[in-house]
């Protein structure tokens, strides 16, 4: 499925939920959160339903987002259904650990392929800081068992720090992961202002390099992958994995975009810093054939942006929704 610039869209992040464990202090407020009621969440029989016609337009590689995904009930029994989709080819979860270590057999069990574990800091209080939560005790038992999943082959592992003036300490510490582990990336990604993200300076991959640089050596460019997403890797002497840096801030990568977001309420998004898409649930909902939905996430392809403006200031048509209510 091609958009109007000519890129080719294949990958569908999927919310399950806005619902979330922690309260990271750029993504979610402390108090005064408004669940969407229980009604308007897509059903699983509803994703999976919206999946198959994805997977007839060319979308074949799927990533299942929260809010926390693993708060949603049976989760692995949706990860089934979407392996079990005719031309999905992948299968991926973005989670922030907290119940990964007891979920994690049931989804190798059903053929999970990748996991993204969020993790900005590996000291207490800190993460209490951050989170609003003092767990990252769990954080760590989750990802233990994935780098023991991973270890064996049965599992690519990314973790993903969001880099900020607070956890700069941090930097080197999380890096020292994909030293020490094969299958297994370590990714710092800059902090777009979407949402409350808008209040925080970004720190930029040039700042984390440098500090990498400093404690391993010169960074040595490694070959850029196809197909699953913006981040540009590297490794440093001695590493068994890779450090990568997606950077919207600092090097905008829309050119390249092959991505669109389906929310936890089924709306179709286009671009995480606009509004603009397509409310499929509605249409499911009301009878709509599925030739009418699949035209209108055609149309709205059509209509993907193409480029966002993080860099120019703030626009009328830009999304003002938290990161939890949209899907990160």
């Amino acid at each position: 499925m091609l958009d109007r610039q000519g890129r080719e869209i294949s990958y569908l992040r999927i919310s399950v939920t806005d619902r979330c464990d922690l309260r990271c202090r750029y993504c979610m407020p402390e108090n005064g959160i408004s669940w969407v009621e229980h009604r308007e969440i897509l059903t699983y029989e509803e994703i999976l339903h919206l999946v198959g016609l994805f997977a007839q337009l060319g979308i074949h590689r799927i990533r299942l987002t929260g809010g926390e995904p693993l708060v949603r009930q049976d989760l692995p029994r949706l990860v089934a259904g979407i392996k079990r989709t005719p031309g999905v080819r992948w299968v991926g979860l973005t989670t922030n650990g907290i119940l990964l270590k007891e979920q994690l057999p049931a989804l190798l069990d059903v053929g999970v392929d990748g996991i993204n574990l969020s993790l900005d800091t590996l000291d207490r209080q800190q993460y209490a800081a951050i989170t609003r939560r003092d767990a990252l005790y769990r954080a760590l038992n989750g990802l233990n068992a994935a780098l023991s999943a991973a270890a064996s082959d049965r599992l690519t592992l990314k973790i993903n720090c969001v880099p900020t003036a607070e956890n700069a300490g941090q930097w080197v510490p999380l890096a020292r992961i994909a030293r020490d582990n094969e299958r297994t990336d370590v990714r710092f990604i800059e902090l777009m202002p979407i949402g409350l993200g808008a209040e925080f300076p970004c720190r930029t991959e040039a700042e984390v390099r440098a500090a990498l640089e400093t404690a391993f050596g010169p960074a040595i460019p490694c070959p850029q992958e196809h197909g699953g997403g913006p981040s540009r890797y590297v490794t440093f002497p001695g590493f068994r994995g890779r450090v990568g840096f997606i950077s919207a801030i600092t090097h905008q990568f829309c050119s390249g975009c092959n991505r669109v977001r389906l929310t936890a309420t089924g709306f179709l998004k286009t671009c995480l810093q606009y509004r603009a898409g397509v409310d499929l649930r509605g249409l499911l909902r009301n009878g709509s054939g599925d030739q009418a939905i699949l035209a209108a996430i055609e149309a709205a392809v059509q209509e993907k942006p193409a480029a966002h403006h993080f860099h120019t200031g703030r626009d009328t048509e830009d999304e003002t929704r938290t990161m939890n209510q949209i899907g990160g």
